[in-house]
């Protein structure tokens, strides 16, 4: 099983701000939903917990490995969090409607300096497939952010990029992605109930 985890939250998430590369510590409540995720975690035969390279991310992956001893934590770069560029710091209800309008319309366009939804979806496509053979045998856990969690979903459910403007994923979720021999199937998605 892929196990994909939200990092938990940060001031800048509580605050609705656009939050892509910046890289901003846990705030005590994303603290304490890490300890929650790490009980989460306890019942599972973890393999291993791949995580993002930025901090919350990270943060999140030691609070984790406490409930699986022997479970290596590896970064990779290719769960980092979708580069908003010139828009990566601003407040959501703050960007011009014609941006999200040129963002939903095309997976293609990319904010200034930024990345498209679709150049993501191709680097967590391939990250999902570096996991496959492992995690029909074991469980891998993958700390990662929202846009990526979506594009491993779309990836589960064989749909293109787009689907990723029809998701919500909260901060400290979980989302399953098992399999039947090769084929992905989404098992859950944007679970909370762990949280205390």
């Amino acid at each position: 099983m892929i196990v994909l985890v939200r990092h938990g939250r940060t001031a800048a998430n509580a605050a609705g701000l656009l939050l892509g590369r910046a890289d901003p510590a846990l705030d005590d409540e994303g603290a304490r939903q890490a300890d929650d995720l790490s009980a989460a975690c306890a019942p599972l035969d973890v393999a291993r917990i791949v995580t993002s390279p930025l901090g919350r991310c990270r943060q999140t992956a030691a609070a984790i490995a406490t409930a699986a001893p022997g479970a290596p934590v590896e970064v990779d770069t290719r769960w980092i969090e979708l580069d908003y560029g010139d828009l990566d710091g601003r407040p959501v209800a703050e960007v011009p409607a014609e941006t999200w309008g040129a963002f939903r319309a095309d997976v293609t366009w990319q904010p200034p300096g930024g990345e498209s939804l679709a150049a993501l979806g191709a680097r967590v496509r391939d990250a999902c497939g570096d996991l496959v053979d492992e995690a029909r045998e074991r469980d891998v856990v993958v700390v990662s952010h929202v846009s990526p969690i979506k594009a491993a979903v779309a990836w589960a459910l064989g749909v293109g990029d787009e689907v990723a403007w029809r998701m919500w994923v909260a901060p400290a979720s979980v989302s399953r992605i098992g399999f039947t021999g090769h084929v992905p199937s989404l098992r859950g998605f944007n679970d909370l109930s762990h949280l205390g």
